[in-house]
């Protein structure tokens, strides 16, 4: 289980295919500190450490994954959000994310607040999937709360924090985006439409 505080930015170092799954070579602060095994979330994707060399280490994603989420359109080169497991002991600061991408979204626009910025991402409303205003949502990873929920778009307000410490400040319009929706609303949708 994630909060969607990132801890890091990554770094992706190299990416090899292999039959349908695709494996990724990142470094980060805090690869010494990992161990085979263990979960991290990539853009809000949970994905288990497969491999340690020196600062760098690997992840697999398979084909499954890589349909339903934003992994296909990384390069070598490209920044990403990390975050390992939520420890039992520690503070509780986002909210609950599993690390499992309900879809992408495309971003629509990019507006500066004068000290904050707008974020507005549109998505396929037609799998079911909905945000509330002031409901919990999870972009790249990133827990933020929704600001103008529509039915097939919403806005995100950034701080100058996040804006730094995230790849939020490479998304432009027409990116792509992974989101993962409050598992709570999920639940409640899934038991109401019953």
């Amino acid at each position: 289980m994630f909060t969607g505080i990132i801890e890091a930015v990554g770094k992706v170092e190299a990416i090899r295919a292999e039959h349908t799954n695709k494996h990724f070579t990142i470094t980060c602060p805090f690869t010494a500190e990992l161990q085979i095994d263990q979960s991290v979330a990539h853009n809000g994707i949970c994905m288990t450490v497969v491999g340690i060399t020196g600062n760098s280490y690997t992840v697999t994603a398979i084909d499954e994954t890589l349909k339903k989420t934003n992994l296909n359109k990384l390069a070598q080169g490209d920044l990403v959000n990390l975050e390992r497991c939520m420890q039992a002991n520690g503070r509780f600061d986002g909210h609950v994310v599993q690390g499992h991408v309900d879809q992408t979204a495309i971003c629509e626009s990019v507006t500066d607040e004068n000290g904050s910025w707008l974020f507005t991402f549109s998505y396929d409303a037609g799998t079911g999937n909905v945000t509330v205003e002031k409901g919990s949502i999870c972009v790249n990873g990133i827990s933020l709360t929704v600001v103008n929920s529509q039915p097939d778009r919403f806005s995100v307000a950034i701080i100058p924090y996040t804006y730094e410490h995230t790849n939020l400040q490479h998304v432009r319009p027409g990116d792509s985006v992974n989101l993962e929706f409050d598992i709570i609303g999920k639940y409640v949708k899934r038991l109401l439409g019953q």
